[in-house]
């Protein structure tokens, strides 16, 4: 992996942990808005397992951010609707 890739993906986690306690959810509460455990939940946030498109999507919905955001390719949170 290259260190670019790194870089992304450590933001990428970073940037869920944050908009879930900006919003003061616990990783409880985000599972059942995914319809997920709390365990899968925190596998997102860790980075251990890849979050699914369609995740992604439902995330960038709840908290009005773009796909791009959440993944670290941009710092702009503007969603293009």
């Amino acid at each position: 992996m290259g260190i670019i890739y790194l870089m992304i993906k450590v933001t990428q986690y970073k940037r869920l942990r944050d908009l879930r306690e900006d919003n003061d959810l616990t990783q409880t509460e985000m599972g059942k808005i995914l319809s997920c455990s709390q365990r899968v939940y925190s596998n997102y946030e860790r980075g251990d397992i890849d979050i699914p498109t369609y995740v992604l999507i439902e995330l960038s919905k709840f908290y009005n951010v773009s796909v791009d955001y959440i993944l670290g390719l941009t710092d702009n949170p503007k969603r293009n609707t």
